[in-house]
């Protein structure tokens, strides 16, 4: 497929699962008042699609690199806007948490195929500019989700929001089908007893996370340690060793010191300084014109300083914002330490995933594509399960400088440099 349409589709794709999340969160109240829910329902209605989507991330990646990414792209666009559209025409909350899980099965097919499309479709040297692209996007569609939430909701209520995103998804999933030309697959085995393992052990995970209970924990702790020793044994893991783990433990700190903040954040705005949430709003956009700025400047930070440094120093950028919001209370300050998150967060994420796709075997994208977004899912709901005891912003400072030491191992893995000894990579362009 010409480059420029895999892009526009994998971009299409990453922001309609971001406005999916964001949306619906303005959208709950009113659904559970019109609905007749109780709030432990509604729960569900993120929780099961949470759920679905963390549990089926790899091995759906792994179906990519076996029967095309474009191929699965496009069925989980079809089914994804299919699931959205039933999700509107809902007559009951049951019907809304069943089909939000179809939803996220579908959600898991597309997320994978769209970085797994880009590493297909660029060469690794000409990578750094589409993701920046994807991540600048995602910020885009993070700030204007609430917004666009809001009016939808004002103007025609809860369902709304679920029909915005069908004609894109059927728009973009038919294309990606109906395109003839040859698509570059492997022929791996699938490694089905890995790939249930591992749904169990992410699906307890995150439902641990959610709703903290001894037993999802024991059986996170079986099932991934039954995971780990299968893994090591098979003779074609569902996780290939060639995939790098150093930036997928970075990219789940970031995105878990980064949505802890938010949300203890949130409160703070409203209950302890007062703000009404469209002053809250206000307070928080510096963050994703900071993260959308920096998303677009990084691919010129990772040309000149390489990934590991750009990587460490974005971490300590993230932390900084953190303990500026921790002791902040004016507009100036809350204003400043928004920008340091979005200007840190926006810089980790383009880099991180820049690494973990970009020095990925093309044979194993779909796999890469999905353990980025598993840590992107884990992350968000590791740091709101933090804040549950209670843990000051400080902490998520620390969390942030935590997930810097990870990319010390970037060194051994990418230095963008084309320096002899990686099996991938190219001089840089200059």
């Amino acid at each position: 497929m010409n480059p420029r349409l895999v892009l526009a589709g994998s971009v299409t794709g990453a922001v309609i699962v971001a406005l999916d999340g964001t949306v619906l969160t303005i959208a709950q109240p009113i659904l559970q008042r019109d609905l007749d829910a109780s709030f432990a329902q509604v729960q569900w209605t993120s929780t099961g699609y949470l759920i679905a989507v963390a549990s089926l991330l790899v091995f759906a990646g792994r179906l990519g690199d076996r029967y095309g990414h474009r191929r699965l792209f496009g069925i989980g666009m079809l089914g994804f806007g299919l699931a959205s559209a039933g999700i509107g025409l809902a007559p009951g909350v049951g019907w809304v948490i069943g089909l939000r899980v179809v939803q996220g099965v579908f959600g898991a097919l597309l997320q994978p195929a769209t970085l797994g499309m880009l590493r297909v479709a660029y060469p690794p040297d000409r990578l750094r500019g589409p993701i920046a692209v994807r991540t600048a996007a995602i910020g885009v569609a993070a700030a204007v989700g609430p917004l666009v939430g809001g009016v939808l909701v004002a103007g025609s209520g809860w369902r709304a929001v679920f029909f915005v995103n069908v004609v894109p998804a059927l728009v973009f999933g038919v294309l990606a089908l109906a395109v003839r030309e040859p698509e570059r697959a492997t022929e791996v085995r699938l490694d089905l007893p890995g790939a249930a393992l591992l749904a169990v052990t992410l699906g307890f995970l995150v439902h641990t996370l959610v709703s903290p209970h001894w037993l999802g924990l024991a059986v996170t702790a079986v099932t991934g340690v039954a995971f780990v020793r299968h893994e090591r044994r098979t003779a074609s893991p569902l996780i290939p060793r060639t995939v790098p783990g150093a930036p997928l433990g970075v990219l789940v700190a970031a995105s878990a010191a980064l949505s802890g903040t938010l949300f203890v954040s949130t409160y703070v705005l409203q209950y302890t300084l007062g703000l009404d949430p469209f002053q809250s709003a206000l307070r928080c956009l510096p963050l994703a014109v900071l993260m959308v700025a920096a998303a677009a400047l990084c691919p010129v930070l990772l040309r000149r300083a390489g990934a590991r440094r750009t990587t460490a120093t974005a971490m300590a950028v993230l932390a900084v914002g953190i303990l500026v919001l921790s002791h902040a209370s004016g507009a100036l300050a809350l204003g400043t330490g928004f920008a340091l998150l979005g200007a840190g967060f926006g810089t980790v994420m383009v880099a991180a995933t820049h690494v973990v796709v970009r020095e990925s075997p093309v044979g194993s994208a779909g796999v890469a594509g999905g353990l980025q977004q598993t840590a992107m899912n884990v992350g968000p709901t590791l740091g709101v399960a933090l804040t549950a005891t209670e843990v000051s912003l400080v902490t998520f400072a620390a969390v942030a400088l935590a997930g810097a030491v990870p990319a010390a191992g970037f060194r051994a893995t990418i230095t963008d440099r084309g320096r002899p000894g990686n099996r991938s990579e190219i001089p840089a362009r200059r």
